[in-house]
């Protein structure tokens, strides 16, 4: 028999899961997708923590811990996040200022050299990346969806590294993915594929996020071809790898495993939900190489959406900005579930007296 999952590996695709909760970590579903399903990697954001925390008691010990210290909901959400993560490493953007101070503190939390702190790709957090990147901490730069967005991602990455090896940071422990969105890209361009309504544009549904994803990688292979790379691999850089996320189907009509197998290239890695690596452990076809050789058909797939008028700039906003709102949403919601189980309890209620 195959093992999808393995040949998706050999083909130089790291695959990690998406999703991280206490209930994952202490039945030991983590560490059996390790050691049998070739995961090499988790991937979090507030999104999935609140989802996490709002089901069942598995968290309910710390947070009745917490509640009896008095600690403040920033203070309570850092240290359920922290200790989810750090147990995870060892099984395996608005604000430029805060969100190094953040950065900062969450790397020294947190402890792990394998661990990496997510920074959004909006324009506002490009100088938090580099400034993180040069203070050694490794970086995932998360919520990219256009191809110029991640140009500036590459060179403020590429700018971090060079301050790093300036300030004499050993650079083959500074590590760094950047992560482009993928299957959301595909949902907004085919709502606006269906207000047109015509045959052409029924023709390009369901081909947007591939092609844009390809085009990426192209512009990972031109960073790996420049003398500003070349340099400092020579000085013991490793190369920011692509991560493809948002990787789950999220029409009905599409095979369950074309974000996996549509975009197997080597150096990539892909996070995806368990429903997805269960589908491609099942079912999936993994091709040598499904993104290089495919840039011209890439290409001619977003002038066409350009031709019909589907704005490449203005779709990639909207999904940046709908992405920061979703993720500042979940964080706040989190807090306001925490700030109400943190709430000191009468007397004696507790015991249960």
């Amino acid at each position: 028999m195959t093992d999808p999952l393995a040949e998706l590996s050999d083909r130089g695709v790291s695959i990690w899961l998406d999703d991280l909760s206490r209930p994952r970590l202490t039945t030991g579903s983590l560490a059996e997708l390790v050691a049998h399903d070739h995961v090499v990697g988790v991937t979090t954001n507030p999104t999935i923590f609140a989802k996490a925390i709002a089901r069942g008691d598995a968290y309910a010990e710390q947070i009745r811990d917490m509640r009896a210290r008095g600690a403040a909901v920033g203070e309570a959400l850092r240290g359920m996040t922290a200790f989810d993560v750090r147990w995870a490493c060892d099984l395996l953007a608005y604000d430029t200022e805060a969100t190094i101070a953040e950065a900062r503190f969450l790397w020294w939390l947190v402890d792990r050299p394998n661990l990496f702190i997510k920074i959004p790709a909006a324009r506002q957090g490009l100088p938090a990346i580099a400034a993180c990147l040069a203070e050694g901490i490794s970086i995932n730069i998360t919520l990219i969806f256009s191809l110029a967005r991640y140009d500036e991602v590459i060179a403020a990455w590429l700018d971090g590294l060079e301050r790093a090896r300036k300030a004499g940071h050993d650079l083959a422990r500074v590590a760094s993915v950047a992560s482009f969105f993928v299957s959301r890209v595909d949902t907004e361009v085919d709502a606006r594929l269906d207000k047109i309504g015509t045959p052409v544009a029924a023709a390009l549904r369901g081909r947007a996020a591939i092609a844009n994803a390809r085009l990426a990688y192209h512009h990972y292979e031109k960073m790996l071809d420049s003398p500003r790379w070349a340099a400092l691999q020579a000085a013991g850089a490793r190369p920011q790898r692509p991560l493809w996320a948002s990787t789950s189907v999220k029409n009905p009509a599409y095979p369950d495993t074309r974000y996996v197998t549509d975009l197997v290239a080597p150096g990539v890695v892909n996070t995806m939900p368990e429903a997805t690596l269960r589908a491609v452990a099942d079912h999936g076809r993994i091709p040598e190489d499904s993104v290089r050789g495919h840039y011209a058909d890439a290409r001619q797939v977003l002038s066409e959406l350009e031709a019909l008028g589907i704005d490449y700039g203005e779709v990639t906003q909207t999904l940046e900005d709908n992405g920061l709102t979703m993720f500042d949403a979940s964080w706040r919601e989190l807090g306001d579930q925490l700030r109400t189980t943190l709430k000191p309890r009468p007397a004696g209620e507790e015991s249960g007296t």
